[in-house]
């Protein structure tokens, strides 16, 4: 999975994500297109980009993730949970600080 420009009439870009064939992620296209013609367009296609990646990795379906799938994904990613966080994730890359925190939290939160 990926993030995607898409190239629109008249010079405005938008921002996506595909499956690894190259097919639209309709859910998070639906959502991506609330926020077409910004910057958080963007940064929510990459916030929510890694989120489903993990999604994927755990065999959760996006649309059967309940409030705790959530909290142990902020955990992995940076976010103080107690609770057992599982596998680590994100191997190599620093951990989100709090505006990255935010802003994911925002991106999730609106998914």
């Amino acid at each position: 999975m990926r993030v995607q420009r898409i190239e629109r009439k008249g010079g405005w870009r938008s921002w996506t994500i595909v499956w690894p064939e190259g097919t639209l992620h309709a859910e998070a296209d639906r959502f991506l297109r609330v926020h077409d013609g910004s910057g958080t367009q963007k940064t929510y296609a990459y916030y929510l980009v890694d989120h489903l990646r993990w999604l994927e990795r755990e065999c959760l379906a996006f649309d059967t993730v309940q409030l705790r799938d959530l909290e142990r994904y902020m955990g992995i990613v940076g976010a103080e949970v107690h609770m057992p966080l599982g596998e680590p994730w994100r191997v190599g890359k620093r951990p989100y600080g709090r505006s990255a925190l935010s802003i994911a939290a925002s991106c999730l939160k609106g998914f």
